[in-house]
């Protein structure tokens, strides 16, 4: 089995980020251990107690074995992290920093610690004041320690401003190859759609392409004009013009992504078919287009501009034209603060929409909302597909943009996972058209002309209307 960062190593004295000593003096002259001295605390979060086994820097133990695995705490910095962020920022700093690690399988072990803890978890003020004694016995108390350079920090929410094109940065503008270690020859980072048990992942992402297509009428309309809204490193403008002989027009944000993106449709000699801008969508003003495509791009947004990006892209479609919103949803809503995890390290000031708002948003400009379906399980199958990438190249991957940062996307595509898998957030394709004033729509009647089950043309059968 593959050894992750810092799994198997434990330093018998490691120093605080800060350059203190971490040496357990008041440890040494008492004969409770760590767990002991903790774990009373640590039980606290959960709902029943610890649910998996949790070894400490001084080798002794507390929680009952489980085959997923267990959590080692290797230095005492954990403590500190912990007891100034005690929620799932401090622990994802500690885990970042390699003072934290998950040995065993790294789904059921996020699984189990999710689905265990308490909601809104916060200690009283007696268990707090136990937890500052308790660590103050062992020595670990101390100021905040500075987290990993690999957590951002931005003003405000995001806007149409630099804080949009940092917060995008930060995500994207990583390493275009660490991204293809991650999500193999399709550079794909949406959902995939996997029609059968052994499909690849790169058949899956094919045939997610090929069904947003469809459910756009490309294959009835060669040469259509379309537009992809945050296309990523070009991989859906390169099938609709592969396969269906449309011209694409793609924009995004991300520097990296542009210069990728351009690279690969140069390449494939499509240049006079796929357009790749470094453009914001609204700058889009006055163009018109026959279909519009925005894959994995709306978690973006935010509920504050929601209406304005449905009113934009509406506003581009010609007549009869449709657009397909296809995102990550969640019950309710949720907003990734500056006290998450996610917020901190993956997706700054992102959102996710209750699918019901993008419904919503999506008729109050105009369109008519003609099917919605989710893809809720694929995305957990899409997951853990890019985690065992990252697994099989882990080395490579560290030597790109360095352990922490591996880490960081290990744990949070294999949490995402399991947040599939659990319905805590959902994946929803939503389809809508423009009507005329009679309200026709020139839709199919059924889904049929979208079934996967079909054979795709031959991309050679599309010549160019305009040629």
């Amino acid at each position: 089995m593959r050894r992750f960062a810092g799994e198997g190593q434990r330093p018998s004295h490691p120093s605080a980020p800060d350059g203190s000593s971490t040496e357990r003096s008041e440890l040494a002259s008492s004969e409770e251990s760590v767990a002991d001295a903790l774990a009373p605390v640590l039980s606290s979060v959960f709902i029943s107690g610890l649910p998996v086994q949790v070894e400490f820097w001084d080798s002794s133990v507390v929680g009952p074995p489980n085959p997923a695995g267990k959590v080692v705490l290797r230095s005492p910095t954990v403590a500190r992290r912990l007891l100034w962020s005690p929620l799932d920022l401090g622990w994802a700093r500690a885990y970042a920093a390699g003072e934290i690690d998950l040995e065993g399988d790294i789904f059921e072990l996020a699984a189990l610690l999710r689905e265990n803890v308490q909601a809104n978890a916060k200690l009283d003020l007696g268990s707090a004041l136990s937890a500052v004694l308790r660590s103050a016995r062992l020595g670990v108390l101390g100021p905040p320690l500075p987290p990993p350079p690999e957590e951002v920090r931005l003003p405000g929410r995001i806007r149409r401003t630099i804080t949009d094109e940092e917060a995008i940065s930060h995500h994207y503008d990583v390493s275009n190859e660490f991204y293809r270690l991650v999500l193999g020859p399709s550079m794909t980072y949406s959902c995939a759609r996997f029609d059968t048990p052994s499909a690849s992942l790169e058949d899956a992402q094919e045939s997610k392409h090929e069904l947003i297509c469809r459910k756009l009428g490309l294959p009835e309309r060669p040469g259509a004009r379309l537009l992809d809204v945050g296309c990523g490193w070009g991989s859906m403008a390169l099938h609709a013009a592969v396969y269906h002989g449309a011209h694409v027009v793609g924009v995004t944000i991300s520097e990296e992504q542009a210069q990728l993106a351009s690279k690969r449709v140069a390449d494939a000699g499509l240049q006079d078919r796929i357009e790749i801008r470094l453009q914001h969508y609204q700058d889009l003003a006055g163009e018109q287009f026959d279909a519009i495509s925005s894959i994995g791009m709306f978690e973006h947004v935010g509920a504050e501009e929601l209406q304005e990006y449905f009113q934009v892209l509406g506003g581009l479609l010609a007549p009869y034209g449709r657009m397909l919103n296809h995102a990550i949803s969640s019950r309710g809503r949720t907003k990734f603060g500056p006290e998450t995890f996610i917020g901190r390290y993956i997706f700054p000031n992102g959102e996710l929409a209750d699918v019901a708002e993008v419904v919503e948003g999506m008729q109050s400009t105009g369109l008519e909302v003609r099917d919605v379906e989710s893809l809720r399980e694929h995305y957990e199958l899409t997951l853990r597909a890019w985690v065992g990438n990252l697994e099989e190249h882990w080395d490579w991957a560290v030597e790109m943009v360095g352990e922490p940062r591996a880490r960081i996307w290990r744990l949070y595509m294999a949490g995402s996972a399991m947040g599939f898998r659990a319905g805590r957030m959902g994946l929803h394709q939503v389809l809508g058209v423009v009507p005329d004033a009679a309200g026709a729509t020139y839709m199919p009647r059924s889904r049929r002309s979208w079934e996967l089950g079909e054979s795709r043309p031959d991309p050679k059968t599309f010549a160019d209307p305009a040629s």
